[in-house]
């Protein structure tokens, strides 16, 4: 049965005047369930990620500085949210949601979190709206358990992963492949294991040529036994922040060349969100919600 982490707090523990476009963490669901895509047995509710967990991957001072709300007035500028302990308890929760998906996705192939995909979170600082960086900490603690020894990082936010890439450089346990907007933020990127920079303005085939052969690449020569699949819907041309152009047909054919491969590969994967920033609330929802329909199909 495909698992999905979803929780109120997704959604409102966000400040007031940041609710649009991440009103989608209510909708989403609401869309799933509306057309049947998902019932109410597919949904769980995660727990709070705890501290000896969160600091596998964040360092303690930064960990205490966001316990007693103590983060520099640039600190919170760069992160992008007031900064409360709501938003925090917000951050473990997600984190713990892509976690627990993890386990299911060992249990049924797959699973997906409606939030997650805080890939700008570092070690001791967070930027970009992240917080925590729930991938790198789903990853760490899986790592921890000793049940698998590689795990992929699939990154298709149009903005490159800087604080995942930064987590792993060292820890060639963890292999990140970033395909993101060369232009886009951030100005200054980190180094992935294989970061792919994409022009403005790039178009379904060749996007989708690129992410098909780098795919089948480094899933032949690293063999991953788990994969964290990055699937931000801010790729399509509609979008705000994205500079990219790619149709709800193209971005809906990213997933399926992610998806199937893994379940081609029989590599259990976890899914996390990412960012959408369309105009048109209805297109961020459309395009998340093809995701689940794709994992549906291959794994319900």
């Amino acid at each position: 049965m495909l698992k999905v982490a979803w929780s109120p707090v997704y959604a409102y523990a966000l400040p007031e005047g940041h609710r649009f476009p991440m009103v989608k963490y209510e909708l989403l669901p609401e869309q799933l369930l509306y057309e049947g895509t998902l019932s109410e047995t597919n949904f769980f509710q995660p727990t709070r990620m705890g501290e000896s967990d969160i600091l596998k991957t964040h360092t303690s001072a930064y960990w205490d500085s966001l316990i007693n709300q103590t983060l520099s007035p640039k600190a919170i500028r760069k992160i992008g949210f007031p900064m409360t302990d709501k938003l925090v308890d917000r951050g473990r929760y997600i984190a713990q949601g892509t976690f627990e998906c993890a386990k299911y996705a060992f249990e049924y192939g797959c699973a997906l979190n409606i939030a997650g995909g805080t890939h700008h979170a570092f070690a001791d600082r967070g930027e970009g709206f992240c917080v925590f960086n729930d991938i790198a900490l789903a990853s760490n603690m899986l790592l921890s358990e000793g049940r698998i020894k590689k795990i992929l990082v699939i990154d298709l936010d149009v903005h490159q992963g800087n604080g995942t890439a930064s987590i792993f450089k060292a820890d060639d346990r963890v292999f990140t492949l970033s395909l993101h907007g060369e232009k886009n933020y951030p100005v200054r990127k980190e180094n992935s294991n294989l970061d792919i920079g994409l022009p403005d303005g790039m178009t379904d085939r060749p996007y989708l040529d690129i992410l098909h052969k780098i795919l089948e690449e480094t899933l032949d020569k690293f063999e991953p036994e788990f994969i964290f699949y990055l699937s931000g819907v801010d790729v399509l041309g509609s979008d705000l922040l994205g500079r990219l152009n790619l149709s709800m047909q193209g971005c809906k054919e990213r997933d399926r060349i992610v998806l199937e491969a893994c379940h081609r590969h029989q590599i259990p994967v976890a899914v996390s969100m990412g960012g959408g920033y369309s105009a048109q609330l209805k297109d961020i929802i459309e395009a998340h919600a093809n995701t689940y329909r794709l994992a549906m199909n291959l794994y319900g």
